[in-house]
């Protein structure tokens, strides 16, 4: 299985990426309520929603409730200390990170 860490900071961003030659528009946000945390938008490279509003948890496949969608590779959330520990509003992308997993 190939590996991929996509690279994250602890604030709200957009960007676009390619996983497994599509591309896609991905976009990280803090959703400040509670039991909310930081939450995950994908689009199409046109900016066309596919999924709104993923939770960033940890211990599953993101996608897997979408597997509908034609994703090819499985989204993983895990921290570094604990991988079971939810990322929080200061650890995205230095404690906790977001990988990209295929067969490919």
């Amino acid at each position: 299985m190939a590996n991929y860490e996509i690279p994250l900071s602890a604030e709200g961003q957009r960007f676009s990426i390619s996983l497994s030659g599509t591309e896609y528009q991905l976009r990280v946000q803090w959703r400040n309520a509670a039991d909310a945390g930081w939450t995950l938008d994908i689009s199409d490279s046109s900016g066309n929603a596919i999924v709104n509003g993923i939770p960033l948890v940890t211990g599953c496949n993101l996608l897997a409730p979408y597997g509908h969608l034609g994703f090819t590779g499985v989204l993983w959330v895990q921290t570094t200390a604990d991988p079971d520990a939810v990322p929080t509003f200061d650890n995205l992308g230095n404690a906790s990170h977001l990988y990209w997993w295929t067969d490919q």
